[in-house]
């Protein structure tokens, strides 16, 4: 008997192209603290925004700077588009676990994902359901316990280093989209593209392959490996 695999997809950058707005709400929020918004900007990704703002400005209530970088981001209204492709990868899991692990906050996600056309993961693990957000595995390792599947038979769509450290460390394979990382960024993944299409032949093999509890995993140029039983 093959054991289930699953497919589990970051959120921001990923199926979601929210980066170009993120960057001017964290550039805005930044002038208005006088930070430097590059900084700032470094701190972000992959990062739950109270992370952020506690490493760049400690000496701030996160409480209150995160409510008043969600009054700029309900500014920005619709300028959080999903990626084209998103819908056709996500029609590849019809049947199958997959979810996502994010770290925004599921009403604004789901709100995104629908505003797309997307379907709502069966599995949606945000912020405010860990206590430490990425590069911790804390998130994925949940999304995996509510899959009810192994953590080494989950493949992870990531696009930050900081998400593709959380799935490693939660012993997870990892596929890095280019969306908004170099290449020399994403090197921490087993496998690299440019785009979010160009992961269906990794996920097409992924899911049809049979997987025993422990085993190890090998890349080939276009796809990924499984061993057999």
């Amino acid at each position: 008997m093959s054991i289930p695999s699953a497919v589990l997809f970051d959120v921001d950058g990923v199926l979601v192209d929210s980066y170009p707005a993120y960057r001017r709400i964290w550039r805005r929020w930044a002038t208005l603290r006088h930070l430097d918004p590059d900084l700032v900007w470094s701190q972000t990704h992959g990062r739950r925004p109270v992370d952020t703002i506690a490493v760049v400005a400690p000496h701030l209530d996160v409480d209150a700077e995160y409510r008043l970088v969600r009054e700029i981001m309900a500014a920005e209204g619709d300028a959080f588009p999903v990626y084209p492709e998103a819908a056709a990868v996500l029609s590849l899991l019809d049947g199958q676990p997959w979810g996502v692990v994010t770290s925004g906050r599921t009403p604004t996600v789901r709100q995104r994902l629908r505003a797309g056309g997307l379907p709502d993961p069966p599995v949606l693990v945000d912020s405010g359901q860990v206590r430490r957000g990425k590069p911790s595995p804390e998130g994925y390792l949940r999304a995996a316990r509510l899959l009810d599947t192994p953590a080494a038979n989950c493949l992870v769509i990531e696009d930050a280093p900081a998400g593709i450290e959380a799935a490693r460390r939660a012993g997870m394979t990892v596929v890095a989209v280019r969306t908004t990382h170099p290449a020399d960024e994403l090197t921490g993944a087993h496998h690299r593209v440019d785009t979010l299409g160009e992961t269906i032949p990794l996920l097409t093999d992924w899911l049809n392959g049979t997987r025993p509890a422990r085993r190890e995993r090998r890349l080939r140029a276009g796809g990924i490996v499984p061993p057999r039983c």
